[in-house]
């Protein structure tokens, strides 16, 4: 439900921490709720998660920052995530990369201008039999070539 708006954020947050925060070791199931509800974990909400779960600030921002599937701004409306682990860079995932990057204006870490496409490194997807591996809006694929990123991709507005 990626949605821009703070009241929306705020109501979100709120029901993530109803939900977990008095869970041992609640912070990460709290954070993971929140991006699956805003795409996202707004800086703004940072401070009332921190007082929810008795943390410090930064101790909630250590935990974003920390853990890569966690995002800091919003995704674009597909998220490609290319495996980067050894079995992947044997068959060929540096230049199924670097045909992204070149094919779709975009680097790891980051959103294309247009907002159609976010891709992140992802170290091993659990496909090593199918490499290289590629997980696209959550679902996996494997052998994936340049060509078939771009079939992948099409008509997706990407």
């Amino acid at each position: 439900m990626t949605t821009q708006d703070p009241a929306g954020h705020a109501q979100c947050v709120q029901h993530a921490i109803d939900r977990h925060a008095q869970r041992p070791g609640g912070l990460l199931p709290l954070l993971h709720h929140v991006q699956e509800e805003l795409g996202h974990i707004p800086a703004e909400v940072i401070p009332a998660i921190a007082k929810a779960m008795n943390l410090s600030r930064a101790e909630v921002q250590g935990v974003v920052s920390f853990y890569p599937d966690f995002r800091r701004s919003p995704p674009g409306r597909r998220v490609l995530k290319l495996c980067r682990a050894e079995a992947c860079q044997a068959m060929q995932a540096d230049a199924l990369a670097e045909h992204v990057r070149v094919r779709f204006g975009v680097d790891f870490h980051q959103t294309s201008a247009d907002g159609a496409l976010t891709l992140e490194p992802v170290y091993c997807l659990g496909n090593c039999a199918c490499a290289p591996a590629a997980m696209l809006d959550g679902e996996l694929h494997g052998r994936v070539t340049p060509a078939r990123v771009d079939e992948l991709l099409s008509g997706s507005g990407a």
